[in-house]
């Protein structure tokens, strides 16, 4: 998922750059309006948890693996703004130290998994809590039908920026369909490990799940109800 240098043309990685630097700012100024003294620590939290927890592989197919991509988990955990600025840090941190993603393919990385992976999770996640009852429960639920999506979402928009940039002949129905296909078990790994973190935190300190405050607004941070 993480797309290197060269692999998509120039032209194309300058305008995601562009595109994703607009939407990580817009969040920016969202996330300071949104976080306080008690949820920016919890955000930097999540930013480590998920950059630690990107280090581990685990096996989906054949010489294949996946990791977790994290942007539900943060989203629910500390709401769609400060997820995109957790992710972004991510990303970039692990281009600089790692050169997992190319430099100058951070803007196509960015797009994918900061904006589209995180905004496109979270409305799925909006949408499956709305069917649901509105209890504790069902918060973990909605994250691992949002998580699961997520991930191939995130590919579709690398498919679609192969398909208008790609330096590659491979055609773009064979890349589609391996990535989809591959990227749908790597979902099922990524909606377990998000479902079961959210769970966690929810039952020790319920009061600092975003997404669960969204539906009891007269929870408190320092609350457990």
């Amino acid at each position: 998922m993480h797309i290197p240098d060269g692999f998509i043309n120039l032209p194309v990685s300058m305008i995601f750059i562009a595109l994703s630097s607009l939407g990580v700012l817009a969040c920016l100024k969202g996330a300071r309006a949104q976080l306080d003294d008690k949820t920016a620590p919890l955000a930097g939290l999540v930013t480590v948890f998920i950059f630690a927890v990107q280090m581990m592989n685990f096996p989906v197919a054949a010489g294949t693996s996946g990791h977790l991509l994290g942007g539900v988990l943060a989203a629910v955990l500390v709401g769609p703004y400060a997820a995109t600025l957790s992710i972004t840090i991510v990303l970039i941190l692990q281009a600089l130290l790692f050169a997992d993603g190319g430099l100058t393919a951070v803007g196509l990385n960015l797009f994918n998994l900061s904006l589209l992976g995180v905004w496109g999770g979270y409305l799925v996640f909006l949408f499956a809590r709305r069917f649901l009852p509105k209890k504790k429960s069902s918060i973990p639920v909605a994250s691992l039908i949002a998580a699961f999506i997520q991930v191939p979402l995130a590919a579709l928009g690398f498919v679609f920026q192969y398909a208008i940039g790609a330096e590659s002949t491979i055609p773009v129905a064979t890349v589609a369909t391996a990535m989809i296909s591959t990227h749908i078990l790597i979902g099922i790994g990524e909606a377990l490990i998000t479902a079961f973190t959210v769970s966690a935190v929810l039952a020790s300190r319920s009061d600092l799940v975003f997404g669960w405050r969204q539906i009891a607004p007269d929870l408190k941070i320092g609350s457990k109800s």
